[in-house]
């Protein structure tokens, strides 16, 4: 929620952008987001949030809205803050409106289309299709103002984070102690495979520990993929996304670490026990020191990773993690066995 304030708008300035434009934008619309009327858009996109029963996941994409990354901002303000004491919306950010989210016949999801034009046609397989158009600032605010207005329908308090610090604080638990990583269960293909406690019993290759993964996937479940490399070498790695929703029938979150700690990470613990996760990590050739710290950059990754995998395995969520022993080629190899 701080997009329009100090914290949002100073970095926004400094990175060249009109703030004052930016302003207006969000002004220009406040007195229609303050009626009390089924035509007010932030009450319109908060009722297809949180006022279809049975229907608690929202995929976004977007059509020539001409804002870029915009789901993404979308997909943290609605993970972290819906996703807790056992409910929640969540928010699945897609590549476009080919993504197998879109045309899967789901009773459980409701489309979003960030759109440059009021008039979408879409099919969507019968599921509920809501359009949200605007300037950015006005996007800004009537996302905030529905966010806020569902997570009051859901029945939470959608302005606190609960279970984001219970990850930084098993993260800085292994920090401390220093303990000896887990023995891979299995390694295949220059891949190593770990599990959370009974998840791999009997699994003896990759590709069996990713198909007993997806088999704990139930009817309204989600597969979270959770990435631990460096984004830029490793930006072909979004392609599993929709390889998996492909595969699995169902909706795929992807969430770049440990960035999604602050978005879909909150909901994955919080939120509904209904998802499976696959987090991916990998060594790296070169490494950081932290200044005045005993540990590295890659240390603290490592921690965040493991500690993360922690919390989700104590929350009886099922985690199954892969190690690129090559920083490479690990990416191509993945992708191979997952095809």
């Amino acid at each position: 929620y701080s997009a329009l304030t100090a914290f949002g708008l100073v970095p926004t300035g400094l990175a060249g952008v009109d703030i004052s434009e930016l302003l207006d934008e969000a002004e220009a619309v406040m007195d229609e987001l303050a009626q009390d009327s089924p035509d007010n858009p932030a009450l319109v996109l908060a009722a297809a949030m949180s006022g279809n029963e049975g229907r608690d996941k929202i995929v976004l994409a977007d059509i020539d809205s001409g804002i870029h990354g915009f789901a993404d901002w979308a997909e943290q303000l609605i993970a972290e803050s819906t996703g807790k004491l056992g409910k929640g919306v969540l928010p699945v950010a897609l590549e476009g409106i080919s993504a197998p989210e879109i045309s899967t016949e789901a009773s459980d999801v409701v489309v979003a289309i960030l759109a440059g034009d009021d008039e979408v046609s879409l099919d969507t397989a019968g599921k509920p299709l809501v359009t949200v158009s605007g300037t950015l600032g006005a996007q800004l605010l009537v996302w905030e103002l529905a966010t806020a207005v569902a997570g009051r329908v859901i029945g939470i308090n959608p302005f606190d984070q609960p279970d984001v610090e219970s990850a930084k604080e098993a993260a800085r638990g292994l920090l401390d102690a220093q303990p000896e990583d887990e023995p891979a269960a299995i390694t295949d293909a220059g891949i190593e495979v770990r599990g959370s406690e009974g998840l791999l019993d009997g699994v003896d290759t990759v590709s069996r520990a990713v198909d007993t993964l997806i088999s704990k996937l139930e009817a309204d479940g989600y597969l979270a993929v959770m990435a631990y490399v460096d984004a830029e070498r490793d930006a072909d790695l979004h392609r599993i996304r929709a390889m998996l929703a492909e595969r699995t029938g169902r909706p795929v979150t992807f969430g770049w670490g440990p960035r999604f700690l602050h978005s879909t990470g909150q909901y994955h613990k919080g939120g509904p026990a209904q998802g499976v996760f696959l987090q991916i990590t990998c060594d790296e050739h070169t490494d950081v020191d932290i200044p005045d710290r005993p540990f590295t950059f890659g240390t603290l990754i490592t921690a965040q990773a493991a500690g993360d995998a922690k919390v989700l395995a104590d929350h009886g969520r099922p985690v199954l993690r892969l190690h690129l022993t090559s920083p490479e080629n690990g990416v191509a190899v993945l992708e191979g066995v997952l095809r």
